[in-house]
């Protein structure tokens, strides 16, 4: 019996875009969203895995609340086709400036339990440089808001490495969330992408630099781990038994189907995506005939890549086993890493430390190299 998949709905609809993001998005027009929901149905009646049992449905963008109550008919479209659990978390990704209580109270008493607010930060001028169009208080006020809503499972995004950014702001950002009941924090450094605006502005020179934003993401992991936030992947942190449940899916390599531009799905031992293109994707007969191969997945280099951005680490005897590998030289390169403050191995687990979470991609590609 196949193990429940998750299922992401990408939303390419913003406001405005953020001059740090690379994401697919467009500005709001409701001709167009009232043309994407009725191509968004079509791909899920007509969708591989239909049937499939469903934990994790993830509504992400883009801005997907700007969608309103359109979502809902969205989401009745994954309830017709596919097998959705009694306990699915189903989350909802929102801006603080683009949210009505009314509309929280419709989505959730329509069946979403999870919302992911991004905030990023604390200062109303880091705020400010980032571009988005809410100040600190009002994106205190938001979380209040989907809390009186009934939502019981809030998560807030925080950006490290922005400029002029100090542990003060952090601090101040982590604290005020905790005392507000918030169950989940993601903390990323902040990455400046290819043909954004930041990087034209070469926004990257009033940035920390690396050693100071080093810091500052250690410092991170402290503040969270003193209000109750486990760390529990690089980027995120959450009270027990509040983990994203959709993204452990990709941590862990696990089946998920994606739907829309954009969007990326790992289903049947392939991966595949549509290219960026609504048009493309609103006027397909099948949206399915458009979606780019991606190559195979989950062997045993993306499992040790994928599982060592999690806390938990990867069970080196399942390894082993799962892929008929010697491990030996791994294990001894393992041990001159632990040495160093890296990586851990405990009772058969191999997992990285705050400090290896830094150098990830060099730590990991040190093991592969002694196992492939």
């Amino acid at each position: 019996m196949s193990n429940p998949i998750g299922i992401y709905l990408h939303i390419p609809f913003c406001i405005s875009k953020c001059p740090y993001c690379d994401f697919y998005s467009l500005p709001y027009c409701e001709q167009n969203a009232q043309q994407y929901v009725g191509a968004l149905l079509h791909a899920l009646d007509t969708a591989p895995g239909k049937g499939r049992e469903v934990d994790s449905i993830y509504f992400g963008g883009g801005t997907p609340v700007l969608m309103g109550g359109a979502l809902l008919e969205i989401l009745q479209g994954v309830y017709r086709n596919f097998s959705v659990q009694p306990d699915c978390e189903v989350t909802l990704e929102a801006n603080p400036a683009a949210m009505t209580l009314q509309t929280l109270r419709q989505l959730h008493g329509g069946g979403f339990n999870r919302i992911s607010m991004g905030v990023q930060s604390a200062s109303d001028r880091e705020l400010q440089t980032l571009g988005r169009r809410h100040s600190f208080e009002q994106a205190v006020q938001s979380v209040q808001m989907a809390q009186q809503a009934g939502f019981e499972n809030v998560s807030v995004d925080l950006m490290l490495g922005t400029p002029g950014q100090g542990r003060q702001s952090v601090e101040h950002f982590v604290s005020t969330f905790a005392q507000l009941g918030v169950q989940h924090i993601s903390g990323y450094l902040l990455k400046i992408e290819p043909g954004t605006a930041f990087a034209k502005n070469q926004i990257e020179l009033l940035c920390p630099d690396e050693d100071q934003s080093a810091q500052l993401y250690l410092d991170t992991v402290e503040l969270m781990e003193r209000h109750g936030f486990l760390q529990y992947e690089i980027s995120n942190f959450a009270l027990p038994g509040r983990e994203s449940r959709h993204n452990l899916k990709y941590w862990r390599c696990q089946e998920y189907l994606g739907v829309g531009p954009a969007a990326h799905s790992f289903l049947d031992g392939r991966r595949f995506y549509f290219p960026r293109d609504l048009a493309g994707f609103v006027n397909a007969s099948d949206p399915w005939e458009q979606v780019v191969q991606d190559g195979g997945g989950g062997d045993a280099q993306e499992q040790l890549m994928m599982r060592l951005r999690l806390r938990e680490g990867i069970d080196l005897g399942w390894f082993a086993r799962s892929f008929s590998l010697e491990l030996e030289p791994m294990y001894k390169r393992a041990q001159f890493l632990q040495k160093h403050g890296l990586l851990e191995l405990q009772k058969g687990r191999l997992f990285l430390t705050p400090q290896g979470f830094l150098l990830s991609n060099s730590v990991i590609s040190d093991l592969l190299a002694e196992i492939f």
